[in-house]
């Protein structure tokens, strides 16, 4: 009897993960962009660019020269210091000094958690009422990063979600991180795509002034360190009012963890915040790991009775043709072909991941720190 429950729970978890890959998963993998920057090549609104910055001095040197270097014709670049204790404040003078349109804006003793007030004030002191956002440590992929962001703000679209991918190192965590990464990319830009925005990256990601104004910008969550991208495009969204922007000149390159522990505890920091989305993307967004763990765990104790093994392998390789598929796919459209031959070692990793940070989603974490 044991057996037979196991064995319906795998199968149900089976039909459960070829739903989220058909009907929503390959949304992302089948979606063709239309260049909007094209048919907008004489409309270019000024944009104002926020950069938050604790601590980043080295970053700063590296890579706001990508930043000031962009192709567009009116916008200005704030950087907030976030009460730096390093030469983050010299560094941005001395660009601001060469560059007219840096602004430095300084933020004194850190008096919340994370990096809201300091976003909070960059926004404040923004021109302009498009908004793009990204990070010290982030570069563009080009220099139409700006132009191609700023061009999806079609008629009714007020968010402009965008794409980050980390830099590509020979090392297992690397392999780790830019899979995990491109896997939560495929989460929520393609729960986008049907309607149901829930999150962004603030290392790539696009926002008018006045729907931050509109909804009272980070205040009902300013008391939780993580959220400033995706608690508060959670609260902001209405699933008409939010688009994607994923040509490869859009894209931000950041520099990822070296270290395990860098890497736990800041994917706990991020993890902290899925618990406050509302209750629908919370429904859906827990059926994808446990529909995964289930898959696994109950195959592999099928596996062990005779007279489910070809059953178990049926399932199993059917699920497994689909989600090679639409990796195969994705992981070319977002140029990370080096991993098609580990897509099924990947699809494993991903069971221990969602069980290493499950007590997180559970229980949530005492990590509170920005930087």
């Amino acid at each position: 009897m044991i057996i037979k429950i196991i064995a319906v729970l795998f199968f149900l978890a089976t039909i459960v993960q070829l739903a989220y890959w058909v009907f929503i998963f390959s949304r992302l993998a089948f979606f063709k962009e239309k260049d909007h920057m094209a048919d907008n090549a004489g409309y270019q609104p000024p944009v104002s660019i926020i950069i938050c910055a604790r601590n980043e001095a080295e970053n700063l040197k590296k890579n706001l020269p990508h930043i000031i270097n962009q192709n567009y014709r009116s916008f200005e670049i704030i950087v907030v210091n976030d009460a730096s204790t390093d030469d983050t404040e010299k560094i941005i003078l001395d660009f601001k000094n060469k560059c007219q349109i840096l602004a430095l804006v300084n933020v004194g003793k850190k008096i919340l958690p994370g990096k809201k007030a300091a976003l909070k004030k960059g926004i404040e002191a923004a021109q302009f009422d498009i908004l793009l956002l990204t990070d010290a440590d982030c570069r563009p992929a080009s220099t139409n990063w700006l132009n191609r962001m700023q061009s999806s703000f079609r008629p009714g679209k007020e968010i402009v979600l965008g794409f980050g991918p980390y830099d590509k190192e020979k090392s297992l965590l690397n392999t780790i991180i830019r899979f995990e990464s491109l896997n939560t990319a495929i989460h929520y830009l393609s729960f986008s795509f049907v309607g149901l925005s829930y999150m962004g990256v603030g290392r790539n990601l696009a926002y008018r002034k006045s729907l931050y104004q509109r909804i009272g910008g980070f205040d009902r969550h300013a008391h939780i360190a993580s959220g400033d991208d995706d608690l508060f495009i959670n609260e902001a969204t209405d699933g008409d009012n939010t688009t994607v922007s994923l040509h490869p000149e859009a894209w931000v390159y950041s520099t990822p963890k070296r270290s395990w522990r860098g890497y736990y505890n800041q994917k706990s920091r991020h993890l902290t915040t899925g618990s406050k989305y509302k209750l629908l993307h919370v429904l859906l967004l827990a059926g994808i790991p446990a529909s995964l763990i289930t898959h696994y765990v109950c195959g592999l104790l099928l596996v062990t009775h005779p007279e489910w093994v070809s059953f178990t392998i049926l399932n199993y390789t059917v699920r497994m043709v689909v989600v090679s598929i639409m990796y195969t796919v994705i992981l070319k459209r977002f140029h990370e072909h080096i991993l098609i031959p580990w897509i099924p070692f990947l699809d494993v990793l991903l069971v221990f991941y969602y069980l290493l940070f499950s007590p997180i989603l559970l229980i949530g974490s005492k990590q509170r720190k920005w930087k």
